[in-house]
């Protein structure tokens, strides 16, 4: 049955939803529209019926390992449970030795990718960061690493006095394969002002991402949202992903992350709540209409809103994780792994199809 002949509750949406059905892009007023909306089911459907033109019925998963060689760091982000300052109680730095012990207790042969991201440290050279993926190659040539976000790219060629491009050249050599999305926060300068003003800039961001396209690499993207960004904001920071996916062509998700208050004991209403999870995931499939996938991070909105997302817009599920530390540092209180099992029982139960992927989306296995 078509959308528009579908009772829609918020007239302001009959014409945003006939947009989608003749699959015309959508402008900023109607990102701000959807937000504004409480039609929260209309654009649910509408997200749906974008992903199932996209996806069908798959949803995505992948058997990968979270690292975090270190956590002392430069920057000073508000938001930030992670970091520490050099020498501080709970401060850590491993050595490629130790990353690779660390490694081996948590390593399954199924895992496919390591995630890897940590602080800015500049107590070490930009050889440290280099070392740990060279090892990590080196004891496990099958596995795809995905590390360092476009803003510790940014650290190291300052660190290291190399322009963004060698530094991605250098650490494409040493076996990195695609960055994380990480480090974009939200891409206005007055958020990045108050909230991150010692990470790279809006620009900054959107060129290493830009560069890595060029030189033939695919990546990711990332938005943390509930903290002081307004509504115009999100919208403006999906539109900067849009624009460079224009470009580019070399986004392969887009994911929506919710700020974590700094305590695990903070109230609800420190948190954000499962209405704007849901919405925010289904308005970032309806706005990046050039991004193939939108993933719904059960770290930071748990299983159950996972599994719901689903038939929201979300077509991917993340991954096995094996031990996720920054968000719970910042006081999330999810899992901090699922097992491939775990994953499978979740897609089914929203009667979708598991597909196991790798990093790049290529299909490894599907679960019918």
């Amino acid at each position: 049955m078509a959308t528009t002949t579908t009772p829609i509750a918020d007239p302001r949406l009959v014409p945003i939803a006939e947009k989608v059905e003749r699959g015309e892009r959508l402008t900023k007023e109607d990102g701000l529209t959807l937000y504004e909306s409480p039609d929260l089911l209309t654009i649910g459907r509408l997200a749906d019926m974008v992903n199932r033109r996209k996806n069908g019925d798959r949803v995505y998963f992948i058997e990968n390992m979270y690292i975090n060689p270190t956590n002392v760091c430069e920057a000073r982000c508000r938001f930030c449970g992670f970091r520490r300052d050099p020498g501080a109680d709970g401060a850590y730095t491993m050595s490629p030795d130790e990353v690779l012990a660390y490694v081996a207790q948590r390593f399954n042969p199924n895992i496919r990718e390591f995630h890897i991201v940590g602080g800015h440290n500049h107590t070490v050279p930009f050889d440290y960061y280099l070392d740990v993926v060279r090892a990590l190659k080196r004891h496990y040539p099958q596995v795809t690493i995905k590390a360092y976000t476009a803003a510790e790219v940014v650290f190291f060629a300052k660190l290291a006095g190399l322009t963004v491009e060698e530094v991605l050249i250098e650490l494409r050599k040493a076996g990195v394969e695609t960055l994380p999305g990480g480090g974009a926060e939200i891409l206005t300068e007055r958020y990045r002002q108050k909230m991150a003003p010692d990470k790279a800039s809006v620009e900054e961001w959107l060129n290493v991402h830009r560069i890595a396209h060029q030189m033939g690499m695919k990546t990711h993207a990332t938005m943390l949202y509930g903290s002081i960004e307004t509504l115009e904001e999100r919208i403006e920071h999906m539109l900067r992903i849009r624009e460079l996916q224009d470009e580019t062509g070399g986004f392969l998700v887009f994911i929506p992350l919710a700020c974590q208050p700094m305590k695990p004991t903070a109230s609800i209403m420190r948190r954000t709540s499962a209405f704007d999870d849901i919405k925010t995931i289904a308005i970032s499939r309806l706005m990046l209409d050039n991004v193939d996938h939108i993933k719904a991070y059960f770290i930071n909105i748990g299983t159950q809103l996972t599994q719901l997302a689903l038939t929201f817009g979300a077509d991917d599920v993340h991954g096995t994780l094996v031990e996720e530390r920054i968000s719970h540092a910042a006081g999330a209180l999810t899992q901090t792994a699922l097992t491939r099992e775990e994953l499978i029982w979740l897609i089914k139960g929203a009667h979708k199809t598991p597909v196991e992927r790798d990093t790049f989306y290529n299909v490894v296995r599907v679960y019918a």
